[in-house]
C-alpha cells in the first residue's frame, strides 16, 4: 500500500484553511467528488454504528433559503459543494439490528454470532444512561465525519470551509427534517477559494505543541 509523505501531508494541512470566498465559477469536478462522498462513508464511529446522515444541498434555492440562516455567509452559495451534517436523534433496537444484518450479510457470518455486540449497544444506546444524551453522542460522531472530510479534502487540493455560524433549527425546518427524526449539527462548503480571499495569504496561529501535547 502505498503512503502519503509527510512533507506532503504536512503541506496540505498548511495549506488548507477556513475558506471565506469561494470562486463560484469552479467546480469540483464529479469524480474527486465521488472520492469525497467514500470519504465520508468510510469515516469511522462509535461501535461503528454511524448514527448520522450527510445531506448535499445541489438545489439553487435550498442554498438560498439556508443562507439568511447561516449569519449571510457567501460560502453557502458560492461554494461548488454544501453538505449538511445531521444526526440521529435516538438510537432503537431497529437501528442495531439494520446495522448487525448488514455486518453479517457483509463479513459472511451468521447474525446470532454477533448477538454479545447486539446487547453490549443495547445496554448501552438505548436502555443504559447514555441513552439520555444519546443525541448529544451522535454529534459527536458526527464531528469525526466532519473532520475526517476536511482532511480528505486538503489532501486532494479541494478548499472547504466548516460552518457552525448557523441556525440548527431553521435548517431543520428548511430541509425538513423534522420529521425524520434527524437534525442539523454543522455544515461544510467545499470547493476553490477566489483568488480576492485576502484570508488564504494569512499564516496559521496555532499553540506551540510544547502547549497543546502533553507526554505523560
Amino acid at each position: 500500500m502505498g503512503t502519503i509523505s509527510s512533507a506532503n501531508l504536512l503541506e496540505q494541512l498548511n495549506w488548507r484553511y477556513a475558506t471565506k470566498r469561494f470562486d463560484s465559477a469552479k467546480k469540483i469536478p464529479a469524480d474527486l467528488w465521488a472520492t469525497l462522498e467514500k470519504a465520508l462513508v468510510l469515516s469511522p464511529s462509535s461501535f461503528g454504528l454511524q448514527p448520522y446522515r450527510f445531506l448535499v444541498i445541489e438545489t439553487p434555492a435550498l442554498r438560498a433559503a439556508l443562507k439568511p440562516h447561516s449569519w449571510g455567509q457567501s460560502q453557502i452559495t458560492d461554494a461548488s459543494h454544501l453538505v449538511v451534517f445531521t444526526r440521529k436523534l435516538k438510537i432503537t433496537e431497529q437501528d442495531i439490528t439494520a446495522f448487525l444484518e448488514l455486518t453479517a450479510r457483509i463479513r459472511g457470518v451468521d447474525v446470532s454470532t454477533l448477538n454479545d455486540y447486539r446487547d453490549l449497544m443495547v445496554g448501552d444506546l438505548v436502555n443504559g444512561p447514555r441513552s439520555l444524551w444519546v443525541a448529544e453522542w451522535a454529534a459527536r460522531q458526527t464531528y469525526i465525519a466532519f473532520g475526517n472530510l476536511m482532511t480528505s479534502a486538503a489532501l486532494l487540493g479541494v478548499d472547504a470551509c466548516p460552518l457552525e455560524g448557523l441556525d440548527p433549527a431553521k435548517y431543520d425546518e428548511v430541509l425538513g427534517l423534522q420529521s425524520q427524526g434527524i437534525s442539523t449539527v454543522c455544515a461544510c462548503a467545499l470547493g476553490y477559494r477566489a483568488v480576492d480571499d485576502k484570508y488564504a495569504a494569512l499564516r496559521k496561529v496555532r499553540f506551540p505543541a510544547s502547549e497543546l501535547i502533553k507526554k505523560l
